[in-house]
């Protein structure tokens, strides 16, 4: 089981949501306020936040942009992971992960599962790693952001939970890049 050393600093992370979506506007947003709201009483910096339609390119446009801004070191999608024809997001980032997070989905619809039973299965959430950057794609409702953020990312995102976690492993993340340069 996961434990807090508090010995140990807290260390704040950049994130960025996109809410994927034809129907809102920052307004009325209220699973990415969600996250929002999380990111920034867990004491991380929200460091971009916007909307974008149910459209693959726009959606991988936006992501491929945060994972190359080396001030992101997060994006969490939420929205377009369904099953109707306007669901899209995992079809959008996918190809631009380096490493999939199997893991995630496991465990997300693991604790979907206690609370809203089989219709887990509607969910396509899925996370992976690109550029040194963690990207997670989680469903749009308010609830599944909670599940989420509550049950996940928001332990794995602090660096005084053990046994291990995301942040200690961060300034690692690229040795692949290093070791290409000290190879040429």
């Amino acid at each position: 089981m996961t434990k807090t050393d508090p010995s140990l600093p807290f260390i704040p992370v950049r994130f960025a949501v996109l809410t994927v979506s034809d129907t809102r506007s920052l307004e009325d947003d209220k699973s990415g306020k969600t996250l929002a709201d999380r990111i920034e009483a867990a004491g991380h910096t929200l460091s971009e936040r916007a909307i974008v339609p149910d459209d693959i390119d726009e959606i991988r446009t936006i992501v491929s942009c945060w994972i190359s801004d080396p001030e992101i070191d997060v994006v969490i999608t939420t929205g377009g992971t369904g099953f109707t024809g306007r669901d899209v997001t995992p079809e959008a980032i996918e190809p631009l992960f380096e490493k999939r997070m199997d893991g995630f989905s496991a465990v997300f619809h693991r604790i979907s599962y206690d609370k809203i039973g089989t219709s887990t299965i509607q969910s396509r959430a899925t996370a992976g790693l690109a550029n040194s950057t963690f990207i997670f794609a989680i469903p749009g409702s308010p609830g599944a952001c909670k599940d989420a953020w509550d049950g996940i990312l928001s332990v794995q995102f602090d660096y005084r939970s053990q046994p291990c976690n995301f942040v200690e492993i961060m300034p690692r993340l690229d040795e692949h890049l290093k070791r290409g340069k000290l190879q040429a």
